[in-house]
């Protein structure tokens, strides 16, 4: 996917274009797992409307914990494997942002010099 050492750098019109798909990929990612917290949240917990279901999973998604704690033990036993799921997103989130700009950074310091020094 990316070019190895022995290539080129990118040109920073590529560049821009890799970071913007993954950026892209990460999107993709939050929008899944928002969608997979409303359906988690409306089917173990019975009564709950849309938009709560909505607010609750971003706010888990965003690290801040659920507006309205769960009443059932399926909603509870849901909150906490979703908790932990959207740890992993998180990271997996950072890291698909980070890859490209960690490789442009590290194949520049492994290019080689156009004319020798002395």
């Amino acid at each position: 996917m990316y070019e190895s050492k022995a290539q080129p750098l990118l040109s920073r019109l590529l560049f821009l274009r890799r970071l913007f798909l993954h950026v892209l990929a990460t999107l993709g990612l939050i929008g899944v797992s928002l969608l997979l917290g409303i359906a988690g949240h409306l089917y173990f917990e019975p009564g709950v409307s849309g938009y709560d279901a909505l607010f609750n999973a971003a706010m888990m998604l965003g690290g801040i914990g659920p507006a309205a704690m769960p009443a059932t033990a399926g909603g509870k036993l849901f909150f906490a494997s979703y908790g932990l799921y959207t740890n992993l997103v998180f990271v997996a989130a950072f890291g698909l942002i980070l890859a490209p700009v960690a490789h442009r950074l590290l194949h520049r310091f492994h290019c080689e010099p156009d004319e020798p020094k002395g």
